[in-house]
């Protein structure tokens, strides 16, 4: 446990924004496996190219990941 009271702050933060992560990727997987499903709709696949373009401006992951999974979902 921390001493300082900036490094305290760090922990607090860096737990956070691993819990927001957490959960944009888990709704971000669950879009890629909807828009990749056989069945799905239009309106599903532009969904998560949104959801991949908004994860890679975010960096929460790579915009050549984003790109390589919007091409796929695009075929």
């Amino acid at each position: 446990m921390p001493r300082i009271a900036s490094a305290k702050k760090n922990m607090r933060k860096s737990r956070a924004a691993a819990e927001r992560n957490r959960g944009q990727r888990a709704a971000l997987r669950t879009a890629i496996k909807k828009a990749k499903s056989t069945g799905a709709t239009p309106a599903e696949k532009i969904a998560a190219a949104s959801l991949l373009d908004r994860a890679a401006r975010k960096g929460l992951i790579h915009a050549n990941a984003a790109g390589r999974q919007k091409s796929r979902i695009a075929k």
